[in-house]
């Protein structure tokens, strides 16, 4: 074992050069065991008898190691548990003695585990270990954490991976056509915070604070120059992990610690009720003078795509609840809130990038002009959906007509007006109303900076409309999805991967042709990844060994009975 000349102990250079220089090898190997062995009077007697049952001395000598590795393992454990005053001196002290035999693998993990357990190591200790890669490899989190707390490169190296992996993740659970994940925004937070990415970044980061300050500057620089909006519920998953674990050192200091804390009851409720609206109105009015920068790291709170899903849920609630109670929504404050909040997230990207720290501006027309435009349509479904019920007889056709043009100017300006109408076309496909849903649905083809073909919000769509497979059959919806929305824009990979989603589950009930045309329109050519290539050819697999069920045509009666005519009604 080389390395142990350091503490004084004859090692395998120093054998060599007594073989080399001695008269008598055998007497000079007999000389170094007795010299270096196991120096216990009660032992001699027995290594003869180990000799007759054929255990080699070295076996016998690494199992007897072993054993004092592990009691002394355990002892530093113990000791470093302890409310020692004098512990870490004492670590300190037994790691000086030990550390110049870390290079010895079979006494390594005894310098380990004293390193692990020290708050604050030498930096020359830190510095070997980071000049030697197998000491690193092996090293602990805890050693780790303060090498990296000087060395952000090497951090940011180790933590790249993790958030590539995050993002796959949640492309996946989009884009898949599993009935497991037809619902982004289903699990909770709590639930999700439990991901393998959220919990080796939590260990990564344990309670350093300079840790998870380099952390949240990779998320922010990603999202600068990707503008994916994942970034940002990493950004609330780390923080509220933290919080579940009571990292206090961590909690304590950064700023957006309750207001986040709030928007994640408000997540897991899925409603932003008044008293969260309270509270949440109040962080934002309460940012001083001087302190406006925090108002980037709320933003991106904000900008979490589950943030956005549960405060435009909430708006939607809010104007039926004005509907209900036959008020204007310029006179809810809720709504006013919740637009602000809406108006924060959308300008993250923008806020962050220009580091101008400011809240926007709210329009007035906003609330006065277009909500209650919004509200109007609702209230033409409600009283559409009533007229069909309550009509057993000759129901009343209804003409799907296409949305105003103050509505159309609203959305091609504004992302707010954007959100809410792509949010109002979601309500509707839940709800099944085919007629609200071909006439919005093709108005989102021109929503400010094409928001509509964002893949959350696709995902949210295609899933609603997985539901309504049955409605695929009239020539109406298909051509409202099909091609007045979706394939219009079927050059985007996402776009593409979300539509053959959408067949996957209801080219069954899509007219033969059309489901032809579309699948000739989407075959994927070389500049496309390897997954749509997959799910391109399975879903064309299907639909080719699709048979549609031939309806069963009446059964003829052969009877006399067939030929009498039918009798008239006779007077009452």
């Amino acid at each position: 074992m080389s390395g142990l000349d350091a503490l004084g102990i004859p090692g395998g250079d120093f054998l060599r050069e007594a073989l080399t220089n001695c008269s008598d090898p055998l007497a000079a190997i007999e000389e170094f065991q007795h010299e270096n062995g196991i120096l216990l009077p009660s032992l001699k007697p027995a290594l003869p008898f180990l000799d007759l049952h054929g255990v080699k001395r070295l076996d016998f000598h690494q199992s007897v190691m072993e054993e004092l590795r592990e009691k002394l393992l355990q002892r530093i454990t113990d000791l470093a548990s302890k409310d020692d005053p004098n512990k870490l001196e004492k670590l300190e002290g037994l790691l000086e003695k030990s550390f110049p035999v870390i290079k010895v693998k079979a006494l390594r993990p005894v310098v380990m585990c004293i390193l692990k357990h020290l708050p604050k190591i030498k930096d020359e200790y830190l510095q070997q270990i980071l000049e030697n890669r197998e000491l690193y490899t092996e090293a602990s989190t805890e050693v780790k954490r303060q090498i990296w707390q000087d060395n952000q490169a090497l951090f940011g190296d180790e933590v790249s991976p993790l958030l590539t992996l995050y993002i796959k993740e949640k492309e996946t659970i989009l884009y898949s056509h599993e009935e497991s994940q037809l619902t982004f925004f289903l699990p909770s937070p709590k639930m999700r915070r439990q991901g393998e990415v959220v919990q080796k970044l939590v260990h990564m980061i344990g309670r350093n604070v300079k840790l998870y300050d380099m952390v949240l500057q990779f998320l922010r620089t990603l999202f600068l120059r990707t503008r994916n909006t994942h970034y940002c519920t990493l950004r609330a998953e780390l923080l509220m992990a933290l919080h579940d674990l009571e990292i206090h050192d961590i909690c304590s200091v950064d700023p957006c610690h309750k207001f986040t804390w709030c928007v994640d009851a408000c997540i897991r409720e899925r409603f932003v009720d008044s008293k969260r609206s309270r509270e949440l109105q109040g962080f934002l009015d309460g940012i001083k003078r001087g302190q406006e920068q925090v108002l980037g790291d709320l933003s991106m709170i904000l900008c979490d795509p589950f943030a956005i899903n549960t405060v435009c849920v909430s708006l939607m609630r809010c104007l039926q609840q004005c509907i209900n109670t036959e008020t204007m929504p310029r006179e809810n404050v809720d709504i006013v809130l919740l637009l602000r909040m809406l108006l924060l997230g959308l300008q993250a990207w923008d806020m962050i990038d220009s580091q101008v720290f400011k809240e926007p501006k709210l329009e007035s027309l906003l609330i006065t002009k277009y909500l209650p435009l919004i509200s109007s349509m609702m209230v033409d479904d409600q009283y559409r959906s009533l007229i069909l019920r309550t009509q057993e007889e000759k129901p009343t056709i209804f003409t799907p007509i296409q949305p105003s043009e103050l509505f159309a100017t609203f959305i091609k300006i504004s992302g707010i007006s954007s959100l809410v109408a792509m949010y109002y076309a979601l309500q509707v496909t839940r709800q099944r109303d085919r007629i609200a849903a071909v006439q919005i649905i093709p108005a989102l083809l021109h929503c400010e900076n094409d928001r509509a073909y964002e893949d959350t919000f696709l995902h949210s769509l295609v899933s609603y409309l997985i539901s309504m497979a049955e409605d695929f059959t009239q020539e109406d919806l298909c051509i409202a999805v099909f091609d007045d929305f979706i394939l219009p824009s079927i050059s985007r990979e996402s776009v593409r991967r979300h539509l053959l989603r959408l067949l996957w589950h209801v080219y069954t009930k899509v007219p033969n042709l059309r489901i032809r045309v579309i699948m000739d329109a989407i075959e994927p050519g070389t500049e496309h990844s390897e997954a749509v290539h997959q799910t391109y050819k399975a879903l064309a697999e299907k639909v080719a060994a699709f048979q549609p069920s031939v309806q069963d045509q009446p059964e003829k009666l052969d009877s006399p009975l067939m030929n009498v005519p039918a009798p008239t009604p006779g007077p009452i």
